[in-house]
């Protein structure tokens, strides 16, 4: 099983610092994401930042979310 995201934060240039249930920290890259149709609306920065956990991985309120695999072997 995927380590969990118990904690998000999102920072500058569409970044997000990533805690895991394993105790290990990571940054994930948003910015490949955003070209997408079903992340554009992200691109405005409040909405963005409006991340939280949710499940084994992150969400945000418009339904947007990315899969825990990508979240834990693409982060460094």
């Amino acid at each position: 099983m995927y380590p969990r995201v118990v904690d998000v934060v999102p920072k500058k240039d569409y970044m997000l610092f990533l805690e895991f249930n394993n105790g290990e920290k990571k940054t994930f890259d948003v910015k490949p994401y955003l070209m997408h149709p079903f992340f554009k609306e992200l691109n405005d920065k409040e909405k963005f930042k409006r991340v939280k956990p949710g499940g084994l991985s992150i969400e945000w309120a418009s339904g947007q979310d990315i899969s825990p695999d990508d979240l834990y072997y693409n982060s460094k």
